[in-house]
């Protein structure tokens, strides 16, 4: 059988996009060359060298690990295009300009390998037109790629094949994008800035045109069209300053250019809104010229006024009459949006009404089916729905009704009607476009299923969109025992699932007791077990809420018993005759990433952030976190020439005492809650199948859980050793008293108390010392002004 396999990649441009593409492919192993033109002055590989130093600077980090940034290749066109040779997959993320691709094509064409498959990252440009200059024998190799900025972190890739593309490479491609990048793939037809961009963009347009109408500011725009609207937080015009609005003003010309009356009949919006211009005009790019829609001076947020081209104070919010109204039910919010007297109500309405109406006239065009409509909004600007789900949720027919009524009577940004299809036939029977046989397809007027390609047999519980069939994690499988706290269960009858089901999937009492009883149900007739909850997030940590009505009722007594019976349920987890994996997403905090560190493995997301943050309510780790961190310390120094434990402790010494949080699968490995032997993986959809397999590829090797062994401890002369370093931070101002006095406790447990250094203990010493800490802590009014308010506010104070 034929595989495709991407073992190098080139990236051709290292801008904004390529350079950040080319670190995406270090993040998941894949080795990557990134090419430029050879610099004027200093060596050839200048501009890909800067490229790669900026990388390390930029925030949010594209790189998982900062330092592997040295891992990409250099390159430039003048001195080694014989390396495009050795590349399976070639992805060109030049600049915008069609005549600037068409030229590096043709340069570029005689080094490609017979097999590589070569694709364009563009935003809009013709896919076709791109691959005329290509040789007969690459066309079929040929194809667009759309990456979503930041591409480490956005979702979406679309793929645009050309009337040449064969389709067997748009699968591999797909293939490869899906579970090697971790991205959500939808395939778009070759129109002006594809799908996202162009219902996303025509939206944009619509809502700054509705502003004028309606007379509002942008901070109470962006307060509308947020959160509350299930859209990104950062709503519409922080949206914008973030992507920059020199870009923005990029795919707007590109709509200009490629769309006219006759071929798009709302092109009469597409104008350059007059604040763009203005914004533009003054160099106001947006985030990362510092000024935009909006400008922080100090600590004030100022936004732009466009009639008197000032900043002004902003921070405005919402009436929240219209908060209250997007609370509701699709259908009633709807019509209470529509009937609304108010300009924002009025503003809400004919934004969602725009957006029903683009999306219905253009789905035949741009897309296959309203799936790829909706998961292209989705994945690619951040909405909880596409606009066909929203539409389907409140009432298909119905709100067709009430589009098409405002249409007739102008209100519509374009005269054109409807579809007929929206009214007649079998979406109107179905009551919409998303169906358990399939999504519409408006030009082979059916209902299509999804691609069925092998990559997504990997994907357990696939994202489905409202309407459509699929198994759900809740009720799927064989369920064993189940409660309010936890569901025990399985899919294949060999290996035990175990989802908590507490909000931020905590860790309660209950919790502790359903997961000891998954590891004896699991030894007796299982492979293994796998903990795995379905979404976000692993779990934020212990539940503190549930011990608190104990404390104030018994004491101390009950915190202390409470923590005792975590610290027991890790090593269970440790010691349990099977492989117990934790599949981790999202975070997994305090108690949660105890449950990780304490299980035999741990398949981890890419994007998962994993830390122990008790020093954020005034806490030290209390399930096992700080033995966990001394027992590691020892066993790193053991495989070493050193004799001297403290080098090996101070890294996880100083996690637990600062609460620092691996930013991604990959910091985390640096910090020691990832090791090695564990498995990272890119796309979350596919975590529990790799952790179902590693359970069983584990107890297929012959399992054994590591035996319970005595370790040595860096005793009282590392504890003195890193008070020292505590006084010097707490006199310098840098941690007040109260921090001081946490991280001293964590030091003691850590370096094993007040023995010899190299003393010999085991687990249930340290994790007494660990009881010890937590319960002297609990009663410490300080950490209660600090647990109080996380609780009442879900911030960290500071006192």
């Amino acid at each position: 059988m034929n595989r495709f396999q991407v073992k190098k990649v080139a990236v051709l441009g290292a801008g904004v996009m390529g350079a950040q593409i080319a670190a995406h492919l270090v993040n998941v192993k894949v080795p990557v060359v990134l090419f430029d033109l050879p610099a004027k002055e200093g060596p050839k590989n200048g501009i890909v060298t800067r490229a790669i130093e900026n990388l390390k600077k930029l925030k949010p980090s594209p790189l998982g690990v900062v330092a592997d940034a040295d891992l990409i290749g250099q390159a430039n066109y003048e001195e080694h295009m014989d390396q495009l040779k050795d590349c399976d997959l070639i992805i060109e993320a030049i600049a915008e300009r069609m005549d600037w691709k068409l030229d590096l094509y043709t340069k570029i064409a005689p080094f490609i390998a017979p097999h590589a498959i070569v694709a364009s990252n563009t935003s809009g440009l013709s896919i076709t037109k791109l691959s005329e200059v290509l040789p007969e024998a690459i066309k079929p190799r040929f194809c667009g790629i759309h990456f979503f900025n930041p591409p480490r972190y956005m979702t979406l890739v679309e793929l645009i094949a050309t009337p040449t593309t064969e389709p067997q490479i748009l699968n591999d491609l797909e293939s490869f994008v899906t579970s090697g990048l971790g991205k959500g793939v939808v395939r778009a037809k070759d129109t002006p800035n594809f799908i996202a961009n162009r219902i996303g963009i025509a939206g944009m347009l619509a809502t700054m045109k509705e502003v004028e109408n309606f007379g509002l500011t942008y901070d109470v725009v962006d307060d509308l069209t947020g959160k509350r609207l299930g859209r990104a937080s950062s709503g519409t015009f922080r949206t914008a300053d973030v992507v920059g609005l020199d870009t923005m003003a990029h795919v707007v010309k590109t709509l200009q250019d490629n769309l006219s009356l006759e071929t798009d009949p709302f092109y009469g919006s597409f104008g350059t809104p007059p604040v763009l211009k203005a914004l533009i005009d003054a160099g106001n790019l947006g985030q990362k010229a510092k000024a935009g829609f909006y400008k922080k001076v100090g600590r004030d947020i100022l936004r732009f006024d466009l009639a008197s081209g000032e900043y002004v104070p902003g921070g405005e919010k919402a009436d929240e009459v219209y908060g209250r109204m997007l609370k509701r039910p699709a259908a009633e919010r709807l019509k209470l949006l529509r009937n609304a007297e108010g300009p924002q109500g009025q503003f809400l309405w004919a934004i969602l009404r725009n957006s029903f109406h683009y999306a219905a006239v253009h789905l035949a065009t741009i897309a296959e089916t309203a799936r790829d409509v909706d998961q292209a909004m989705r994945w690619g600007f951040g909405m909880k729905q596409g606009p066909f789900e929203l539409w389907q949720e409140a009432g298909w027919l119905e709100v067709a009704k009430m589009v098409q009524e405002d249409i007739d009577a102008g209100k519509a940004l374009s005269k054109a009607p409807l579809p007929e299809w929206v009214f007649k036939g079998p979406v109107a029977e179905a009551g919409g476009v998303h169906t358990a046989q399939g999504s519409w397809n408006p030009t082979k007027s059916e209902f299509q299923a999804r691609l069925q390609l092998p990559v997504y047999q990997r994907q357990n519980f696939p994202e489905l969109l409202l309407g459509e069939a699929g198994p759900k994690f809740e009720t799927a499988g064989s369920t064993i025992e189940e409660n309010d706290s936890i569901r025990v269960w399985t899919l294949d009858e060999q290996v035990l699932i175990a989802s908590i089901k507490t909000k931020m999937h905590a860790i309660s009492p209950e919790v502790c007791e359903g997961l000891m009883a998954a590891v004896d149900l699991a030894e007796r007739e299982y492979q293994g077990l796998v903990i795995w909850s379905g979404d976000e997030p692993f779990s934020a940590g212990a539940d503190l809420q549930a011990m608190l009505p104990a404390f104030m009722a018994v004491g101390v007594s009950a915190i202390e018993d409470a923590e005792g019976f975590m610290q027991q349920t890790m090593l269970r987890l440790r010691y349990a005759n099977v492989p117990v994996v934790s599949a981790v997403r999202g975070l997994a905090l305090g108690g949660g990433c105890e449950l990780a560190v304490y299980s035999a493995r741990r398949v981890v997301h890419m994007e998962s952030y994993i830390g122990l943050v008790e020093v954020g309510v005034g806490l030290v780790p209390g399930a096992g976190g700080l033995t966990y961190i001394a027992r590691r310390a020892a066993e790193n120094a053991e495989a070493s020439t050193g004799k001297d434990l403290l080098p090996f402790l101070t890294e996880g010494f100083t996690a637990a005492a600062m609460a620092k949080v691996g930013t991604s699968a990959l910091e985390s490995r640096q910090l020691g809650y990832v090791l090695h032997s564990d498995v990272i993986v890119p796309h979350k959809d596919e975590l529990l199948f790799v952790a179902i397999n590693e359970a069983k590829a584990l107890f297929n090797g012959g399992y054994r859980a590591p035996h319970k062994r005595l370790f040595p401890v860096a005793g009282r002369d590392g504890k003195a050793t890193i008070l020292g370093s505590l006084i010097n931070m707490r006199d310098g101002g840098f941690i007040s008293q109260h921090d001081f006095h946490i991280a001293s406790l964590i030091a003691n447990v850590v370096t094993g108390g007040d023995v010899e250094p190299g003393t010999l203990v085991n687990e249930d010493y340290l994790m007494t010392l660990e009881r010890q800490a937590f319960c002297s802590l609990i009663v410490h009014p300080k950490t209660q002004e600090r647990i109080l308010g996380m609780l009442n506010t879900g911030k960290p104070v500071r006192n």
